[in-house]
């Protein structure tokens, strides 16, 4: 089973491959977990990720590696009480 920090991967091998699962880890006292996924090709995401941080908003280091979308998707389970708002943005292609 693959396992990064806040991804776990559903497939075993010899399995067809299940969807990506998002691992919620316990949020440290007194803080609010949020969880945010930067969506698209290789290097949009990484140029996301670099204007973030260049913006002191998240380290680069923070960041899981890339991790490909296998074809099954991604399931997001959220906590009780949880929402979540997309924000769709296209960018010059390169």
């Amino acid at each position: 089973m693959l396992c990064l920090p806040y991804l776990v991967s559903s497939a075993r091998r010899g399995e067809a491959t299940s969807p990506l699962l998002l691992a919620n880890p316990e949020a440290q006292p007194e803080r609010e977990r949020l969880r945010h996924l930067v969506i698209g090709s290789p290097e949009g995401v990484r140029a996301t990720i670099n204007q973030l941080h260049v913006l002191h908003y998240a380290d680069q280091i923070t960041w899981s590696q890339q991790i490909a979308i296998p074809r099954s998707g991604i399931l997001i389970t959220p906590e009780q009480g949880e929402v979540f708002s997309l924000l769709r943005r296209d960018r010059p292609s390169a």
